[in-house]
């Protein structure tokens, strides 16, 4: 993943304490996929993740679209997305699929 840039870093200061796996879609350029967002269980409710997430999306100032997707059973990751504006658009028996226009 990291040959084909789709795997970034978080790190504050030079302390790493997380990571990102970013897809972009092949028919649509204008849609990028979270893949992955992490962030070490020492650092959260540090506003890493919220702020990481903003920066992302900033740094690809032509995707018009954001989509991920989380397990259905994991309440703090859907609570995140949706803090962040992503909206549902469906959901199956395991996971929550959201986007984000922008």
């Amino acid at each position: 993943m990291m040959l084909s840039h789709n795997l970034y870093t978080i790190k504050q200061e030079e302390h790493l304490i997380g990571g990102a796996v970013l897809f972009q879609d092949k028919k649509n350029k204008e849609i990028m996929y979270v893949g992955r967002i992490f962030i070490d269980p020492n650092e959260y409710k540090k506003g890493f993740g919220l702020e990481s997430m903003k920066y992302i999306e900033k740094m690809f100032p032509k995707i018009t679209k954001w989509r991920l997707e989380t397990p259905v059973w994991n309440i703090r990751t859907n609570s995140f997305y949706k803090k962040l504006g992503y909206l549902e658009m469906y959901r199956d028996k395991e996971s929550v699929y959201y986007q984000k226009e922008v």
